[in-house]
């Protein structure tokens, strides 16, 4: 082997690389439900993210001691691997800036993100931004808070494109019901659950509209839930169609039933994990210069796709070859 340049630097100098994030993203919104979420990606290990709610989560009048009880979770033991972020009130609520202070000042060098909802236009999530920025940089942050957008209003749509280009952002969520519900009965109650919610043309327009804007500024597009709990068959089947027919490469849960069945879905499939590891191993024994593998001509552009795939599988937790494992991700 001539060098043991790693893909992130031989691939990826001098720019941004794509987020890879965990494929399933879980809501809770009690203190009771957080951390038996957070025991369970102890159990699980880090395959998917868990998601601290305030915006659901907080009854009305208790919206301090919500966010410090968030606040108080992320920051404790329990959150083992630092993938716990929060979803705060939205622009229009009056505790939103008040969950931000709370939540970036106490927990902010273990959060993992903020989820921001309901914006209904690209200047109200730059206003945000600014102000998760801020309050980063009076708690004495080194980076950026990552920011999760949901596009669920009519005007969050409008303006995907250009919520995708504000800084920080990592995930563009799509939010179903909020979405469903803004059209006043246009779109039925039917397209909440499969199939109408991949079939019906404006539920099918807003997800790809908002997957290309996602793709586009290098944004981890994530699909909504599901509402059947328990089902592992319809659960999966849900998020094999996000993925497959819609480019999404994380979905949320809400139940802890739903987890494995989305994290098996949204794997990548096994026959291209081992090419992957192959083409990687070769490249990288040829200083990441074009080789041959299995009669077919690969070089950097074919890298760059082969290591998300690896990396992606990964944090699947799909067992990798061997070799691979330990050229690419030993520490």
């Amino acid at each position: 082997m001539t060098t043991a340049t790693h893909p992130n630097d031989a691939l990826f100098a001098g720019e941004k690389a794509f987020p890879v994030l965990a494929a399933c993203e879980h809501f809770a919104g009690s203190e009771k439900l957080i951390g038996k979420a957070m025991d369970l990606q102890v159990e699980y290990g880090p395959v998917f993210d868990v998601t601290c709610d305030c915006e659901d989560g907080a009854a009305a009048g208790q919206e301090r001691e919500h966010a410090e009880m968030v606040a108080r979770m992320i920051a404790s033991d329990r959150n083992r691997f630092d993938r716990a972020g929060a979803r705060i009130h939205d622009p229009s609520h009056p505790a939103w800036r008040q969950d931000v202070d709370i939540i970036v000042g106490s927990a902010g060098s273990r959060l993992a993100y903020i989820t921001v909802p309901k914006a209904t236009n690209s200047g109200q999530v730059a206003e945000v931004i600014r102000y998760i920025g801020d309050a980063a940089k009076k708690a004495g942050l080194d980076k950026p808070v990552p920011v999760h957008v949901l596009i669920e209003t009519h005007g969050a749509l409008r303006d995907v494109f250009q919520i995708a280009e504000l800084p920080n952002i990592e995930v563009l969520d799509f939010g179903l019901m909020d979405f469903v519900s803004g059209h006043h009965g246009a779109i039925p109650a039917a397209a909440m659950r499969s199939p109408g919610q991949f079939e019906h043309a404006l539920l099918a327009r807003a997800k790809a509209d908002m997957v290309a804007a996602a793709l586009a500024n290098g944004i981890v597009p994530a699909h909504n839930v599901c509402l059947n709990l328990k089902d592992a068959d319809v659960i999966a089947g849900d998020a094999r169609r996000a993925r497959n027919e819609f480019g999404f490469l994380r979905m949320w849960s809400i139940y802890p039933a739903q987890i494995q069945p989305i994290v098996n879905a949204m794997r990548p499939d096994f026959t291209e994990v081992e090419d992957a590891a192959g083409i990687l191993v070769a490249a990288q024994d040829a200083d990441w210069g074009p080789i041959q593998y299995k009669g077919e001509l690969h070089d950097r552009a074919t890298y760059r796709y082969f290591w998300e795939v690896l990396q992606k599988a990964k944090v699947t937790g799909m067992a990798l070859p061997a070799e691979a494992e330990r050229r690419f991700f030993a520490n």
